[in-house]
């Protein structure tokens, strides 16, 4: 069995990803690790490079402006790695997210187990979203519950839409189109992704936001939103948060020592909907998720 391990990033470091301790995180698993690396100004590729593994090749890239809209450049440049992968699993890893060395057995032996079962199309993990710091983390349907991040690697798979997961075209013309898409099959895993995208300094968290915005509203639009701010308000994130007291990855070890903000969450100023507090009431209590999106078919 061969594993490849593929990620996309661009100028990582300016808006606080934690790119290097995500690589780290899977590539104990991984046999080859593709990195496509869009041209970026504060030493991301160099960072990678230094990581010093045979395992990883990097793929330079020029991100394609006609592409950001709707965030489609994601995609794109998921796919690249993707098409890129020679081993029989593509594991994908997004830069903000980290996999905890205790999960690393089980993902292991699930490939091995499914490596020639062809009903099987991939795994699904749940999401561990941290908001604020690396002790709160929200709980409600404001993050989703689970993606994709490991497919076989078959040339009719590819990123959808704005890398949300992962489908099977019919041919690149149903893809371009958007046209004749098919769910994946895949195996719920207990391992879980550490996902930081809300959990970082709160100036780059402002970076990242007024960026990430910028690919699905106008650039003029989202300046002038976020003018009013000079670093990121986390009482904009009003939401209901859970603590978390479990150890975090021990690639984010040193990470969280260097923690340099502080955050405090005022649950008293909870801004959800009556309809959206009654979905998360009943998902608390039954743990079923009223009309949540899913972007697979869940097998046994």
């Amino acid at each position: 069995m061969k594993v490849s391990g593929f990620t996309y990033m661009r100028n990582s470091f300016k808006y606080g990803y934690p790119v290097i301790e995500s690589i780290k995180s899977i590539l104990p698993l991984c046999d080859e690790f593709i990195a496509v690396v869009g041209k970026s100004e504060d030493g991301t590729r160099e960072a990678i490079e230094a990581i010093g593994s045979d395992k990883i090749r990097i793929i330079d890239t020029v991100w394609d402006d006609d592409l950001i809209k709707g965030g489609k450049v994601f995609a794109q440049q998921s796919n690249i790695g993707l098409k890129a992968v020679t081993g029989d699993w593509a594991f994908h890893i997004q830069s903000d997210e980290v996999f905890h060395e205790d999960d690393l057995a089980e993902i292991k032996k699930a490939m091995e187990d499914n490596l020639h079962d062809k009903k099987v199309e991939g795994f699904l993990f749940n999401f561990l979203h941290f908001i604020g710091d690396y002790k709160h983390r929200g709980t409600t349907r404001k993050w989703h519950r689970r993606e994709i991040r490991i497919i076989r690697n078959d040339p009719s798979y590819y990123s959808y839409k704005d890398s949300q997961g992962f489908r099977s075209y019919p041919s690149l013309a149903d893809y371009e189109k958007n046209t004749n898409s098919r769910k994946l099959k895949v195996k719920l895993l207990n391992a879980r992704i550490f996902h930081y995208s809300y959990c970082r300094n709160p100036d780059l968290l402002l970076g990242k936001v007024k960026s990430f915005g910028s690919y699905y509203a106008p650039k003029e639009h989202v300046l002038e939103h976020y003018k009013k701010f000079k670093t990121f308000d986390f009482g904009t994130v009003a939401d209901i948060l859970a603590p978390f007291e479990e150890p975090h990855p021990a690639t984010m070890k040193d990470t969280i020592a260097a923690q340099d903000w502080t955050f405090k969450h005022n649950p008293n100023k909870i801004d959800l909907s009556p309809r959206r507090m009654f979905l998360h009431r009943i998902e608390m209590l039954t743990g079923w998720r009223i009309g949540e999106y899913k972007n697979y078919k869940i097998i046994k």
